[in-house]
């Protein structure tokens, strides 16, 4: 399916976003270019409460949870398809009861989520794709130049990055991958219909692992986050310019704050951040939740796996019947917006 053209008269248009709809982006891009001499693509920015059910993920759908390897059979594609029809009527039965629309979205790929995307986009939600290629440790299209199409022919809410990026990493391969994603970052701005959110993941390097005897949650605790913060700013001053930036969990309010600080520095007010859940067990993902939306500029989060992994999974092997997997993967997604907006004093 990667190489299918698409008829972008079977999807729905959305409008487009015009600047003059939003007076507060068009003093922020003069602050930003009079910082920048003039020579700066500001970002648009997006502040609203955001709350992203994402189910984009295909590698690890192949291999992990059907233990699938090579190439897929039409049929083994239509099985992942259905699988994830699941995840979104359990994003619908959330929106059923009670869930904001206004503040709900779905992150799905298009190789398996095609005709989710075209659904969600008649219902008028709020969606996202991923632009990235599966699995790779840098950073590269999906569909390589053909990338503005895809992304026309859906038109969704945002267009997704997941990125690999370690300030203290290979500095030509991070030149590399900041210079094609500084090509997105462009084209979405000059397109100016959908926004640009950036999943920043930053793995440790070996010699940051030995730092801390190989404990990975001292990296995540002591390391990560002033490297994170180093990841925005070089990317940043690349001219890759996301609206959103998709953040791995963080312990320390301190650091949620500093986090805000970096994506909204030198004028990108407008720039706002949510929390990932990244595969975590779900007590972990209460904390990172509880702590990120106590902070002013995290609007919200995109939790998947956490929500839908073991529901699916019962789901296939005859545990759970499909209505009953639907509510558990729904209950979660809610549970989730609760806890967030309990903690942001909602």
């Amino acid at each position: 399916m990667r190489g299918d053209s698409i008829d972008p008269c079977l999807v729905p248009r959305r409008q487009n976003i015009a600047k003059s709809d939003f007076p507060q982006l068009i003093v922020l891009s003069n602050e930003i270019a009079e910082t920048h001499g003039g020579n700066f693509m500001a970002p648009r920015g997006y502040k609203h409460p955001l709350y992203i059910l994402p189910f984009d993920h295909r590698g690890s759908f192949e291999s992990g949870m059907f233990h699938w390897h090579g190439a897929l059979t039409s049929e083994q594609t239509a099985q992942i398809a259905a699988a994830k029809q699941v995840i979104y009527d359990g994003f619908k039965a959330a929106l059923a009861s009670g869930v904001r629309q206004e503040d709900a979205g779905i992150l799905v790929d298009e190789q398996f989520g095609a005709e989710i995307l075209r659904a969600a986009a008649a219902s008028g939600y709020h969606l996202a794709c991923p632009i990235e290629k599966s699995g790779q440790e840098e950073f590269d299209f999906e569909y390589g130049a053909d990338f503005g199409a895809h992304i026309e022919a859906f038109h969704p809410t945002f267009a997704k990055v997941l990125v690999r990026y370690n300030p203290e990493a290979d500095a030509t391969m991070n030149q590399r991958q900041a210079a094609r994603l500084k090509q997105l970052s462009d084209y979405l701005q000059q397109a100016n219909r959908s926004l640009f959110m950036f999943e920043l993941l930053v793995p440790a390097e070996k010699s940051q692992l030995e730092k801390v005897n190989g404990d990975k949650k001292a990296y995540d605790r002591e390391l990560r986050p002033s490297l994170m913060i180093g990841a925005i700013q070089e990317l940043q001053d690349a001219g890759v310019e996301p609206d959103i930036w998709k953040i791995e969990g963080l312990d320390s309010p301190e650091d949620c704050k500093k986090i805000v600080v970096a994506a909204q520095r030198d004028g990108r007010d407008a720039v706002g951040c949510i929390i990932l859940g990244r595969g975590e067990d779900e007590q972990k993902v209460r904390e990172w939740l509880t702590t990120a939306a106590a902070v002013p500029g995290f609007i919200g989060f995109a939790v998947g796996r956490t929500d839908f992994w073991d529901p699916l999974v019962a789901w296939r092997e005859g545990k759970l019947t499909r209505e009953e997997a639907v509510s558990a993967i729904a209950n979660h997604y809610q549970e989730f917006v609760h806890i967030f907006e309990e903690a942001r004093g909602s």
